[in-house]
């Protein structure tokens, strides 16, 4: 999430400590109107959810001229070239603010139009573990990246990455594919057509086939993996391709999206993926697009993740980012909503998908949580300054911190944790994450400490827990 840049100090600790007075001076004084109080129990209901329109029609519709790949054929034809390894040299860690910064055990860097990028910024992250209790979807293991377009044309692209298999001839190679999200309608003539979708994508959650994307003012947008549609099937983009309604696919033109003059358009993505449902918070909406927070009424759905911990009360996880000030001292909300195990859509009651809980934030500039056997992790950034993982669990009714702050990479995003339980006798749990700054000198990465830099990274959960 791109967050406000205040005038950048001439040390990276002093700008924490300028932050740190700035949230005591944030606490009201005796006789101001109450707020809420960091960690503090929140009211559940304000993160209802009911169900928006179904739109499954459309995408039906649009399958009937469009084939669909699944996605371990998209990892196949990944046409892109992750590194990891040593291979992987953006490093947004460097020693951190305080010297103390935890590495990660994994790393993976975008190929070099990815990472240098300025339309496209990275957001959130999920992976088949959200998905599948198994961990696998097929024989992979794939992770799923969200972007949204800076520029406000394109709206939302997913990276489908398989960081386990090897390109062949490239040990440190890894294929991915970019997918363009749409959201379908039926146009001026009654065909159906499709166009960006204008969301933020701060955090993405994948549970069986359906993959969930934060619509920060809303709620959530829902799209099924079995839909993904394929505008180029015969590989060859300079020429159109028949589709199966008789007509014709364009993945050259940059500017057109949708069905327009009997071709169906991509802004040159050979792959869509459309929505099909969406959530819509039931209480009326307090906050605006502002980096602040409200306390009451509906929150903003700034990031997701899944929490599979509790195999018989799987969950999403969903919490806001707020950059508070002495007018808005709040620091946010995380709630929990529960998932029919069987579908894999949220849980309906009578209508509304009611939250099982909710707390108010310990601390601002929250970009991700993720929560598993009662902890809560959380990632936290300020501009190109070290980030921060910290974690918290409910204590006597509140939800408090549980050790010191760790220092991590500059500008990191969502969270998604790999559980694990898959392999016999328990495997190897990782905390992933993936940042947003593109490395540039000019536009101000230049600390060595702390340098920015566009991976995907992950930390053992063992080593996050075992931090004091």
């Amino acid at each position: 999430m791109t967050t406000p840049s205040p005038a950048r100090p001439s040390r990276r600790c002093a700008g924490w400590a300028a932050a740190l007075a700035a949230a005591l001076l944030a606490i009201p004084a005796l006789g101001a109107p109450a707020h809420a109080a960091p960690g503090d129990p929140a009211t559940a209901s304000s993160f209802n959810l009911k169900p928006g329109p179904d739109l499954h029609r459309n995408v039906a519709d649009l399958k009937a001229a469009l084939p669909t790949q699944g996605v371990q054929d998209l990892l196949d034809q990944g046409n892109r070239v992750a590194k990891t390894g040593a291979s992987c040299t953006a490093d947004p860690f460097g020693t951190g603010d305080n010297g103390t910064v935890l590495a990660p055990a994994r790393k993976l860097c975008w190929d070099g139009g990815d990472a240098d990028t300025q339309e496209w910024i990275p957001q959130g992250i999920t992976g088949v573990s959200d998905a599948q209790a198994d961990e696998l979807w097929g024989s992979r293991k794939p992770l799923v990246t969200s972007w949204y377009d800076k520029a406000g044309a394109r709206g939302v692209r997913l990276s489908f990455l398989d960081p386990e298999t090897p390109v062949p001839g490239d040990p440190d190679g890894r294929r991915y594919r970019h997918v363009l999200l749409v959201e379908p309608y039926y146009n001026s003539y009654g065909n159906a057509s499709y166009r960006a979708v204008d969301v933020h994508a701060g955090g993405i959650a994948w549970y069986r086939y359906h993959l969930y994307v934060a619509d920060t003012l809303n709620g959530l947008r829902v799209f099924d993996l079995r839909d993904i549609l394929d505008l180029n099937p015969d590989r060859d983009a300079s020429v159109d391709d028949t589709t199966l309604d008789g007509l014709k696919s364009n993945v050259r033109d940059e500017t057109r999206i949708g069905r327009q003059s009997n071709v169906y358009y991509s802004h040159t993505y050979r792959y869509v993926l459309p929505q099909v449902a969406s959530y819509k918070f039931a209480a009326a909406q307090g906050n605006t697009s502002a980096g602040t927070c409200v306390a009451t009424g509906a929150p903003k759905a700034s990031y997701i993740s899944i929490d599979r911990s509790d195999t018989a009360a799987p969950a999403l996880i969903t919490g806001e980012y707020c950059d508070s000030d002495t007018t808005h001292p709040e620091k946010g909300r995380v709630g929990a909503l529960p998932i029919d195990d069987a579908t894999g859509l949220l849980k309906t009651t009578g209508g509304v998908v009611a939250a099982t809980s909710a707390y108010h934030l310990p601390r601002d500039l929250t970009q991700g949580a993720a929560r598993y056997d009662g902890t809560y992790y959380f990632n936290r950034s300020w501009t190109d300054h070290s980030g921060s993982l910290r974690r918290a669990t409910v204590t006597g009714g509140r939800l408090v911190d549980l050790g010191g702050n760790i220092t991590n990479a500059v500008g990191p995003e969502d969270l998604y944790l790999e559980h694990g339980r898959s392999v016999p006798g328990g495997g190897t749990r990782y905390l992933w994450s993936l940042t947003e700054h593109r490395a540039d000198g000019t536009a101000g990465c230049t600390d060595a400490g702390s340098p920015c830099g566009r991976v995907v990274y992950a930390h053992r959960l063992s080593d996050v827990l075992a931090r004091p």
